[in-house]
């Protein structure tokens, strides 16, 4: 792919960012097309996630999918209180 965009979101503690990673990472496989994919992965509180594109038009949805994605994830689980 020939546009690649990585977001990362630090949680207070291991436990809250891998509720979000175990909620969003079963989408990664799910929701990829023919002109993008992504990766979820943590490392200790931090959660990142990487999409890769095709075209720069791909890329804006897959962050603006993803970020909500996480956003949903966090609300539901309470990992950002």
């Amino acid at each position: 792919m020939a546009h690649e965009a990585v977001f990362t979101v630090d949680y207070p503690t291991p436990e809250a960012a891998r509720h979000v990673q175990r909620s969003v990472q079963i989408e990664a496989g799910d929701i990829e097309g023919d002109r993008t994919r992504a990766a979820v992965d943590r490392d200790g509180e931090t959660l990142s996630v990487t999409i890769e594109a095709a075209d720069l038009i791909a890329l804006r949805a897959g962050i603006n999918t993803w970020a909500s994605l996480v956003e949903v994830a966090e609300r539901c689980s309470g990992a950002t209180e």
